[in-house]
């Protein structure tokens, strides 16, 4: 009777801090907060292994809280237990008195969580609903492959669980045998405008899991002993690959404690003044009804973590391409002058691989034409490969997790299908993942396969992260657009240097080489591949091609072009501004996406330096259709090398 009167002692405390650090912040979710309590107080205080000195020691026990506006009780209970908070050489015990700051704009306490702000105790930045389940299955997974024992434990709401993303984490945890992730339900039967659905109540979501290959266990998530005992099963089967992944359904009350705020309307809504004062006075009531057998000897013991292994220094260098392919027995491939930038890819992560042990590669069920199969077949590094199936929102949230857990992944897809991840993608940049994205078969040189698979406008996208800095003052995200396989492969080493997100779009057709195993590829550069004094063409990718032959057509007209391969979003401005000085301050960009990509990059350049620069823009103007070939399609959407010399031609004011 002591461990459930000690409990229920301290899940009410972290509710009365839940309600006073909410209304001290004028903002938050104290209900939500209030309905896990007991769970956070049993996680937090019992059943994890981990050091709140050491709140991110990489052997410890993982707490995702996928629903993240219930932040204030894991707050709660870190000022309780003095975690360890801060950046760099700031970092010192949260106290009860740190709660007031909630949500201020200095305070380490954000309105969810979010460990780049000084919140080491959280893996992954979480609040928008339904990804905190796939964040911890890469944590999970991530211990697999390290061997650790760690344990990861997610609570979802109830009304999260509609959220498509939560069933494709269940899938992966199933495929993966995913033992040691103890998914916990939180269902509290509320949503934010209302009740949630029938389709997530208990019952049903008993079933689900149980058609998915769960073995459910049902408890009142305000009984303490029911709390313990499931979590302890989970404890018992978490090393046993061969048992089923436990799901906890836990019934519970939002606002659990003050009768006052329970039921609809107080989503998002901290009690003030009497309303306030009235729920305290639930709350110490309750406490006097549930406490009564506390003993002043009662206390809460942590396990440690078990001691991290050390790993081994690592210097090793990516060789050259045509070095790796010779180990592969490809050495000839590249002697017919053509090769494609997703197949070196493919090389470049079998290298990777093999002199990097925290490289882990992820893919959506289309290894074997983005190429990352090329890890996959390499025996010594198969563990490392994962499979995430038709799934790509799970696949970059799961990558984040894996970042978390200190590995660097590479997750590949079509480039169409990495649209469907933005907001993982935007997750995973806030939540400093150090992960690297790869969109194959970009651009409309697809051709016959048509525009639903054509990513058209993730330039323009992911260019917006360009335009702002991390946590760490870099780019928020590097766009790399490599021409040829050379390029592909050195950006590939160079992205694996880099310690924030990049986005790389690679290339189906084999494409001409232009460049060898002497050239070095830097994030933020360009290269010069045609010295002209009359106009600039600044060209990506697959445009770089076409913009070499109309270089050629321009040189028979009596135009000298210069020809910038624009390989890297944002690049170096001021070098930039140079060479279109010296070409009379004209300039064109080729792109084979929609606007908003490197044209727009380019013109923000040249409108902040001032100076007295005309540029046109050459990008996809309309919804493409399918066309039999590559040059087909650049016709039909204005953007071959001849389209390019009559743009050239009209700029200059010279008769075609």
């Amino acid at each position: 009777m002591s461990y459930e009167a000690a409990v229920h002692a301290q899940a009410l405390e972290l509710d009365r801090l839940s309600l006073e650090m909410t209304a001290a912040a004028g903002t938050g979710h104290p209900t939500s907060a209030m309905s896990v309590g007991h769970l956070v107080t049993t996680l937090m205080f019992t059943s994890m292994r981990w050091s709140p000195d050491y709140p991110n020691y990489p052997t410890s026990d993982r707490l995702v809280l996928s629903e993240g506006h219930a932040v204030p009780a894991v707050y709660a209970a870190m000022a309780s237990l003095g975690v360890v908070v801060g950046k760099g050489d700031d970092k010192r015990k949260l106290t009860v008195d740190d709660l007031s700051t909630l949500r201020d704009w200095h305070s380490v306490l954000d309105g969810h969580p979010n460990p780049m702000e000084g919140v080491d105790f959280f893996d992954a930045a979480t609040g928008s609903l339904g990804q905190g389940l796939s964040v911890a299955a890469g944590v999970a997974k991530a211990a697999r492959i390290d061997r650790l024992d760690r344990r990861v434990y997610c609570i979802i709401g109830d009304g999260e669980a509609r959220e498509g993303q939560v069933g494709e984490a269940l899938d992966f945890i199933v495929d993966h045998q995913l033992t040691n992730v103890c998914t916990i339900f939180n269902s509290n039967e509320f949503g934010q405008a209302d009740r949630v659905s029938g389709q997530q109540s208990p019952e049903v979501l008993t079933h689900k899991l149980q058609a998915f290959g769960f073995e459910v266990i049902e408890i009142d998530g305000h009984a303490p002993t029911e709390i313990k005992d499931a979590f302890d099963k989970f404890i018992s089967i978490s090393a046993d690959e061969n048992a089923k992944p436990i799901a906890i359904i836990a019934k519970t009350i939002k606002g659990w404690g003050a009768p006052s705020m329970q039921g609809g309307g107080w989503h998002g809504k901290p009690a003030t003044g009497e309303a306030l004062q009235k729920a305290l006075a639930e709350l110490a009531e309750r406490r006097i009804e549930l406490t009564s057998a506390l003993s002043g000897t009662d206390e809460f013991t942590i396990e440690p973590p078990t001691e991290a292994p050390v790993k081994p220094e690592n210097d090793a260098e990516l060789p050259p391409l045509s070095a790796a392919m010779e180990s592969m027995d490809m050495g000839h491939v590249l002697q017919s002058g053509r090769f494609a930038t997703r197949k070196a890819y493919g090389v470049a992560l079998r290298a990777l691989g093999s002199i990097n042990p925290d490289v882990v590669v992820l893919d959506a069920d289309v290894s074997n034409s983005t190429f990352a199969e090329t890890f996959k077949k390499d025996a010594s590094l198969e563990s490392r490969f994962v499979e995430c199936k038709i799934a790509e929102q799970n696949m970059v949230s799961v990558g984040a997790g894996m970042s978390a857990a200190g590995k660097m992944p590479f997750c590949s897809t079509f480039a169409k299908f990495m649209n469907r991840a933005y907001d993982q993608i935007e997750m995973a940049i806030n939540s400093g993942a150090n992960i690297k994205l790869i969109g194959s078969h970009a651009g409309i040189t697809l051709a016959a396969d048509g525009p639903s698979q054509m990513s058209l406008p993730d330039v323009a996208w992911f260019r917006s992260f360009s335009t702002m800095t991390d946590h760490h003052g870099n780019p928020g995200c590097y766009i790399l657009q490599p021409a040829d396989a050379y390029a592909a492969y050195a950006l590939t080493g160079v992205m694996a240097e880099y310690e924030s997100m990049c986005y790389m779009r690679t290339i189906r057709a084999d494409t001409e080489l232009l460049y060898s195993d002497d050239h070095v590829f830097n994030l933020g550069g360009f290269e010069t591949l045609a010295q002209g004094r009359d106009i600039v063409l600044a060209a990506s990718g697959i445009m770089v091609h076409e913009g070499n032959k109309a270089v050629e057509i321009l040189d028979k007209a009596g135009v000298s072009a210069t020809l910038l391969d624009m390989y890297s979003i944002p690049f170096d401005t001021d070098k930039l501004l140079d060479i279109v000085g010296e070409n009379g301050g004209f300039i064109i960009s080729l792109e084979d996406n929609y606007g908003g990509g490197l044209g727009s990059a380019i013109a923000d350049a040249l409108m902040e330096s001032g100076d007295g620069f005309e540029l046109a823009q050459m990008f996809v103007k309309r919804i493409p259709k399918s066309a039999r070939t590559a040059d087909e399609m650049l016709e039909m959407c204005g953007l071959t090398a001849q389209d390019i010399a009559n743009k050239v031609m009209e700029l200059l004011g010279v008769a075609v």
